[in-house]
């Protein structure tokens, strides 16, 4: 919208009001739900890294989760301006997509949040910083040219893995600080069982729902390539394989799981619910019912494992 003068002063947006509101698109694109869900993953890191914790500091532990949500951010919103061409194929109503956003002025709110990410580790332990940094590279394999391991179910489950699994190190590191001790049990257990669900439940749920775009975008996902009853098929397998794994060892091993293990397993059946009305002619509202239902396993399953531990010696928010 062009500028009027009134009285010598402009009357158009401010250049404040521009910056939030691109601020504001960024965070839309990149997901609040994604970003909460990866302050939980570090939170939860933090809270089961307790029992070799000394005396944790519970402004190192924010501080290391506003550094960890700050380079998602970035991988996030770096993605969305790679994925123009096909969110505009699935119908995806983030701010890139439906032009609200310009994508130079994305991946310019990307560069800062990723600078910003690394900037706001100071003053906590170096191996923060390299798990920070190890987030932003491996968002960067992703989305960028020349690697973009998105076009391949492989190159996703990579990334997500790895990403998945800094995260719960990152909380570990910044409440450790730098003490000698390994993991304890717990962590390594939780760590391990919530990657798995990211990379074998929650990669083909999400391809569910971007068959189209996928397609167009030359991409080689499972559910590209075998159909959506193959990706259906392999995520609920893996699904309640992982959930019923997850609880019969935390029985045997007496991890302190005894609300986790059944929320999990609760989840794994709603997913697979969801999924069985996913089919290659499913509108993309139902077929993003598996997604769903994945997301908010998370959730659960992360804030069963918090309040479980929010007692021990350390204020977590």
């Amino acid at each position: 919208m062009a500028s009027t003068w009134v009285s010598g002063r402009a009357s158009g947006p401010s250049t404040l009001r521009r910056a939030t509101r691109a601020l504001r698109f960024c965070t839309i694109e990149a997901r609040p739900a994604v970003l909460a869900v990866s302050m939980l993953r570090f939170l939860t890191g933090a809270a089961l890294a307790l029992p070799v914790a000394v005396v944790p500091d519970p402004a190192k532990v924010l501080q290391g989760a506003v550094a960890w949500v700050l380079s998602i951010f970035a991988v996030y919103v770096g993605n969305g301006v790679s994925d123009v061409h096909e969110d505009r194929v699935n119908g995806s109503r983030r701010p890139i997509a439906r032009s609200d956003l310009d994508p130079r002025t994305a991946s310019a709110v990307a560069a800062l949040a990723a600078v910003l990410s690394l900037v706001v580790t100071a003053g906590l332990p170096t191996a923060m910083t390299w798990v920070v940094a190890a987030n932003l590279i491996l968002g960067y394999l992703y989305s960028g040219a020349p690697f973009r391991l998105k076009r391949r179910s492989g190159g996703t489950v990579a990334v997500v893995c790895g990403s998945g699994l800094l995260a719960y190190w990152g909380g570990f590191t910044v409440v450790v600080n730098g003490a000698e001790g390994a993991p304890p049990l717990s962590l390594i257990m939780f760590a391990t069982v919530a990657t798995c669900w990211m990379t074998l439940v929650g990669v083909p749920a999400k391809d569910l729902s971007d068959i189209e775009g996928d397609a167009a975008a030359g991409r080689r996902t499972v559910a590209v390539i075998w159909g959506a009853r193959a990706a259906r098929n392999a995520m609920s397998a893996a699904a309640l394989l992982l959930a019923g794994s997850f609880w019969v060892a935390g029985v045997v091993l007496s991890a302190p799981f005894a609300a986790t293990a059944p929320a999990l397993f609760a989840g794994a059946v709603a997913v697979t619910l969801a999924g069985r009305a996913v089919d290659a002619e499913a509108d993309r509202g139902r077929r993003r019912r598996p997604y769903r239902a994945f997301m908010a396993t998370q959730y659960v399953v992360h804030i069963t494992v918090l309040s479980s531990n929010i007692g021990k010696d350390m204020l977590l928010l």
